[in-house]
């Protein structure tokens, strides 16, 4: 990929897929630099642990970091919100988009699976965005024999998936043979949460408790970060990746539909972010 595209990119966020990516870089490209920059859309709605190790982890490599964030989407205008305690999340393809004219990005590498959702599923690894950022799913290019085509016109973009076909145990095994650093929440610890809809709503400045709410403190960790708003701890006493395989390998809910409240509104939700330029 980095040998076809002129201006690629590769989005690191501080989660779990993105550390394993940035592994990967490194295994390609080491003890070069890498072709490309980092680049995180910021939702400014992000857990701070996760941001802090993005920005740590980033200064350890020695690699360019780009922020772009949706605050200055929204002071722009670009991204006008219903109210301001909604979920940030579906909003991040405007910010996105916007980075990619910015710099004339013509590639974005992203750690999105097969796995995690139904949309995700029926990407390709290598998947072509128009001119206005939209991806259409019954207009994808064949990957036969594992062979890929990034060519694009001007303004096109390509998303790239390189751990697609990967799972989230896969991900963790990964993290165990690599020992790779990982931000604090995705292990076990206590936290204020109260109960809604079958899922865990932590309790935060952003989502704070509602006077008829229980609040409970909890052993939770986080399988998938994101927007605060939108995204739901597990039920989990695991406090190392070991426990955490264990824990993965036998649960028959799926990453994201056990942890996040934006997906819960209608089976077709990512598909329709997805269309419109999200990850």
């Amino acid at each position: 990929m980095a040998g076809q595209c002129a201006n690629p990119a590769l989005l690191f966020s501080g989660g779990k897929d993105s550390i394993c990516l940035l592994r990967l870089a490194e295994k390609a490209f080491r003890p070069g630099r890498f072709p490309f920059p980092l680049l995180h859309i910021d939702t400014g709605h992000n857990y701070p642990e996760v941001t802090d190790f993005r920005d740590r982890r980033a200064a350890e490599l020695g690699e360019r970091l780009i922020v772009r964030s949706l605050e200055d989407s929204i002071a722009r205008g670009s991204i006008v919100l219903r109210s301001q305690d909604e979920s940030r999340n579906r909003h991040q393809s405007v910010t996105l988009l916007e980075a990619i004219e910015e710099f004339g990005f013509d590639a974005c590498i992203g750690g999105a699976r097969r796995d995690e959702e139904k949309a995700r599923a029926k990407e390709r690894i290598f998947s072509f965005r128009d001119g206005f950022g939209q991806w259409d799913p019954k207009n994808q290019r064949p990957e036969l024999w594992d062979l890929y085509n990034a060519r694009a016109h001007k303004g096109e973009n390509i998303r790239v998936f390189p751990i697609s076909n990967w799972t989230e145990l896969d991900v963790w095994q990964y993290i165990a043979r690599e020992k790779l650093e990982l931000p604090s929440i995705y292990f076990a610890h206590t936290r204020p949460v109260v109960r809604k809809n079958g899922l865990l709503q932590p309790v935060t400045p952003l989502t704070p408790a509602r006077a008829n709410d229980v609040v409970e403190e909890v052993s939770v960790r986080f399988r998938t970060v994101g927007d605060i708003p939108c995204t739901a701890p597990v039920e989990s006493t695991a406090t190392s990746v070991a426990a955490i395989i264990a824990e993965t390998a036998t649960t028959t809910i799926t990453e994201r539909g056990a942890t996040r409240l934006d997906d819960q509104t209608s089976e077709a939700s990512m598909e329709q972010r997805k269309k419109e330029g999200y990850f």
